[in-house]
């Protein structure tokens, strides 16, 4: 998506829901949802009216890196640095819900930085070093995205499939598609870095990690340690009054607002508890996220991209009100990771160990307690460290264990933006990932 640095760039999509703020003429290629209708059918999205649009641009402009690069108003796709043509393809989703993509993109693990005097410098530990990497604003209104919008995950994840669907129509070269329309899109593994996944065992360890038992000295006194123990039993029955009536939409937000009890009086940055928030939320508590918010919505910037928002944002605050209000954030998403397992698809959770909202504690005790096939020899499966460097120079950077195709991995000295803290670390992690080790 920094097409305006890079010296190879082959075109300009956007793809939008509903009536486009700009005319066709503008762009250089469209394709509608019809193409692709067969690949969306089964998954009927709420807005038939999806585009592809395309916009060719000048390829001699400035020198970051030298491969090619597709961008768009809500999305940005970096071929590898290294094989693109056999290279695996990554797709990127910001958490939230309701922060862009692009934030991973230009303060995570994208090839690209952005420096306090808003200029862009060339990032060595780009995901894009052995991977097609494509980043997407998701759920629409996100960052650059606009259309109609969505409040929960299952209407979201419709949209996703339908971008996806038109992105690999018009470039095949990036993906294996299976060999029908309808069959969908191949895929080979998920990882999850910090994720909300089961609330149930994720929200009890709050008191833990705050209290000194996550490897971080206490934040609270004893007493508001014990306040929040209290607030767990709570908590747990209403998240398991919610798992079991998901369509009850008040029951799933009461058990939400039961939960926030047991997080405590918390008021440092939620995704490093070894610092302050500088900013707010709105930010990411993250000062270099303020540099990527002024540089994206440059004029320059914003004619260059085609721009149809008045204005991007890391995260939006009325996206996120709107997925809890829907109950959508305690959503017992584990069940479909044992569905994914049980279907022969691996997964790997990694989890920085100093982000505080959503813990490695939290992380580790879901994957133990997830029931499916492989939970016997997943409990069962000895930690081991993870190292990277020469034998003469070795550094121990976090502790993984695998089985049947699930992976657990703490990293050492990382918050919740892991690639952002442990940049090397966690580009080891993920590139032996995509080669196939731990995936057994």
């Amino acid at each position: 998506m920094w097409w305006w640095t890079a010296p190879v760039v082959s075109s300009l999509l956007s793809v939008s829901l509903g009536n486009p703020h700009q005319s066709n003429t503008v762009w250089d290629l469209t394709i509608t949802h019809s193409n692709t209708e067969r690949a969306a059918e089964s998954l009927k999205p709420t807005n038939s009216n999806y585009k592809l649009r395309g916009k060719t641009v000048d390829q001699s402009a400035l020198g970051v890196d030298t491969v090619k690069q597709i961008t768009s108003s809500l999305s940005g796709f970096f071929e590898s640095r290294n094989d693109p043509s056999n290279d695996p393809f990554i797709l990127w989703l910001q958490g939230g819900p309701g922060c862009s993509g692009i934030s991973g993109l230009f303060f995570e693990n994208g090839p690209a930085k952005i420096t306090e005097n808003l200029t862009v410098v060339r990032n060595p530990d780009s995901w894009n070093n052995k991977a097609n990497v494509l980043y997407i604003d998701q759920p629409v209104n996100t960052g650059f995205s606009y259309g109609s919008a969505v409040n929960t995950t299952v209407a979201a994840s419709k949209d996703i499939y339908a971008l996806l669907s038109l992105f690999f129509q018009q470039f095949p070269q990036y993906a294996a598609i299976l060999s029908h329309a309808d069959s969908g899109i191949n895929l080979k593994s998920i990882l999850i870095g910090n994720g909300y996944v089961d609330p149930y065992h994720q929200v009890p360890q709050y008191p833990d990690m705050a209290c000194g038992r996550g490897g971080l000295p206490a934040i609270f006194n004893s007493s508001t340690c014990e306040a929040m123990r209290r607030a767990v039993p709570r908590c747990q029955a209403m998240t398991a009054q919610c798992y079991n009536h998901r369509g009850d939409t008040a029951q799933c937000v009461a058990a939400s607002r039961a939960c926030t009890a047991v997080g405590g009086p918390y008021e440092r940055n939620p995704y490093d508890m070894r610092k302050q928030c500088v900013g707010d939320l709105t930010n990411m508590c993250y000062q270099g996220v303020d540099y990527v918010t002024s540089f994206l919505n440059g004029p320059e910037v914003r004619a260059a991209l085609g721009v149809e928002v008045p204005r991007w944002t890391a995260c939006s605050d009325s996206m996120d009100r709107a997925f809890h209000a829907a109950g959508d954030d305690i959503q017992p998403v584990h069940r479909h990771v044992r569905t994914v397992l049980e279907r022969g698809v691996p997964v790997l959770i990694y989890a920085g160990d100093v982000d505080y909202i959503l813990n490695w504690l939290g992380q580790r005790a879901w994957t133990d307690t997830l029931q499916w096939s492989g939970h016997g020899a997943f409990r069962r499966a000895r930690t081991r460290d993870l190292i990277m460097g020469e034998s003469n120079s070795t550094r121990v950077y976090g502790t993984l264990k695998h089985a049947k195709g699930l992976a657990f991995a703490r990293i050492f000295k990382a918050g919740h933006l892991v690639p952002m803290d442990q940049p090397k670390p966690i580009l080891d992690l993920v590139n032996r990932w995509i080669g196939g080790e731990f995936q057994k």
